[in-house]
């Protein structure tokens, strides 16, 4: 039995996730969040709860003694918890940016280190880290956001060399929109660009506009259990990808970035957020 332990598994995408390979007879799931009481119904699926928060060092370290002294080792360890805190770098505030930073790059990068040991032991194991077309493009007034995934990117590529003679895999699932909390989040954190003393009142107005009409797009937006599938691919596969850039949109996005060249993306981003 392969054991798999993923985090943030309330919502979105890490319960669909958990749905998704609690059904395989061949993994053994373990399903975790700060309130283990908004998971409990996943145990019907056949998932193994247990309470963890990314922020709290006490709380990794004792969700990863668990799962090994059940196990011997965390065969698979898949980072999803994360948020979007927007806004602009000028009149953002930092100690939200900050707390973002804990939950996005400090707390997938300390329950990595906590798991690796026992990986480098057993000689096999497997990271997939979800991060995001935003760690491979940038938008405005999502730049710390952005910043907090591409340095999952940085991470993920490092340590991808680093572990390989351990017998140790890593993966990056970057999702494109999907319909999953992450959006109202974002819109709470722009606050419809109501401040009417913010200098740039009007474009965090025009992205909250855009974002919006987005996410509620069917051709541009995907639901969750999209990203959960290719999660299992990178789970199971023999030889997983480096990366998976998830939905057409995403892709088309990303790939325009890259033949365009920043000027020009630039440009388009003025016209969308006009």
């Amino acid at each position: 039995m392969t054991t798999v332990l993923i985090t943030g598994t309330s919502s979105g995408i890490g319960r669909a996730t958990v749905e998704r390979l609690a059904r395989r007879p061949d993994l053994t799931v373990y399903a975790t969040a700060r309130n283990v009481a908004a998971i409990a119904d996943l145990a019907a699926t056949g998932a193994r709860l247990l309470p963890l928060d990314v922020t709290d060092a006490a709380s990794m370290a004792a969700a990863v003694a668990t799962v090994e002294a059940a196990h011997g080792q965390i065969d698979v360890l898949v980072n999803n918890a994360g948020y979007g805190e927007y806004g602009p770098i000028e009149t953002a505030d930092l100690d939200r940016v900050r707390t973002q930073f804990e939950t996005n790059v400090f707390g997938l990068a300390r329950l990595t280190q906590l798991v690796l040991p026992g990986m480098r032991r057993a000689g096999r194991g497997r990271i997939v880290n979800v991060s995001s077309m935003g760690g491979r493009i940038v938008f405005p007034v999502g730049g710390y956001y952005h910043a907090s995934k591409y340095a999952v990117e940085a991470i993920s590529d490092a340590l991808r060399q680093e572990v390989r003679p351990f017998g140790i895999q890593v993966a990056v699932v970057e999702p494109g929109l999907i319909r999953t909390r992450f959006g109202a989040t974002v819109a709470r954190s722009l606050g419809s660009g109501s401040d009417v003393n913010d200098p740039y009142r009007d474009l965090v107005a025009a992205v909250d506009r855009t974002m919006t009409a987005s996410y509620a797009n069917p051709l541009l937006a995907t639901t969750p259990d999209r990203v959960a599938r290719v999660i299992e691919r990178a789970v199971t596969a023999r030889r997983p990808r480096t990366r998976y850039l998830v939905t057409l949109a995403a892709q088309g996005m990303v790939h325009t970035r890259r033949l365009l060249g920043a000027r020009m993306f630039d440009l388009v981003n003025r016209l969308q957020f006009r």
